[in-house]
């Protein structure tokens, strides 16, 4: 009579260990997407508190917030990372990857931005200008906070909602269907605003580099949305 392999049993033990759920990286996503959230509307508000150029201390301090968000959020992607799903060889597949890098590549590219923003009254702080218009670094700043990130963080939310379709499937999923598909929204609403490159910088326009829509309005939406990742993460977690 042939012995039973073995092989094969344990394989699906490490693949069900594997599979499970992690209940404090769920939790631990979960808070932190939701902070983002909360962190972004007073950040976003400090930008519309002054019809001109606003004091330095209101820039500086958006600029403070702006920091703690992207830490906040640097502790979502990392998070995440561990919640998507892996391949066969227990590898974070490549959508999976990309979905990460993106993210971290969109802190980046925020803390590049926020450092540019917050150098302008450093430099001149009795000269009253107004960072998102004024001064050499201004025109930078713009394209940084406007088409690079809206590019980098659409390719996230795309690239999230590409890879964590694979929970809904699963008997306790990680992520419910509204978060996927209010992902795939968000991520088409940043690529509509990537071209607003070729329409000035008149921030008193909707569709403007550095305007209140496409970079005020729909940043503001995608960090709000990243709450809403946060809190379909935490409310679809496996209860014990």
């Amino acid at each position: 009579m042939p012995k039973p392999s073995t092989t094969r049993n344990l394989s699906g033990s490490s693949r069900s260990t594997a599979d499970a759920p992690d209940l404090p990286t769920i939790t631990f996503a979960g808070r932190a997407g939701m902070a983002v959230a909360a962190l972004s509307v007073p950040m976003v508000a400090l930008y519309f508190v002054y019809s001109g150029p606003p004091p330095e201390w209101n820039v500086l301090t958006r600029s403070l917030l702006t920091l703690v968000t992207m830490a906040v959020l640097t502790v979502f992607g990392v998070a995440l990372a561990r919640l998507l799903p892996r391949d066969d060889t227990g590898r974070s597949t490549l959508v999976g990857q990309l979905t990460v890098v993106s993210l971290l590549t969109y802190v980046a590219v925020i803390l590049f931005a926020t450092s540019l923003e917050a150098g302008t009254p450093l430099a001149f702080p009795d000269r009253g200008m107004d960072p998102t218009t004024d001064g050499p670094l201004a025109a930078a700043m713009a394209l940084a906070h406007g088409p690079i990130a809206h590019l980098w963080i659409a390719m996230f939310f795309l690239g999230f909602a590409r890879a964590a379709r694979h929970f809904t499937t699963a008997v306790s999923p990680v992520v419910p269907w509204w978060a996927l598909r209010g992902a795939v929204v968000v991520g088409v609403v940043n690529l509509l605003a990537v071209p607003s490159l070729y329409f000035g910088m008149d921030a008193t326009h909707f569709y403007a580099v550095n305007g209140w829509g496409a970079d005020a309005l729909v940043g503001l939406i995608t960090l709000v949305w990243v709450g809403f990742l946060g809190l379909g993460i935490h409310r679809a977690r496996p209860v014990t």
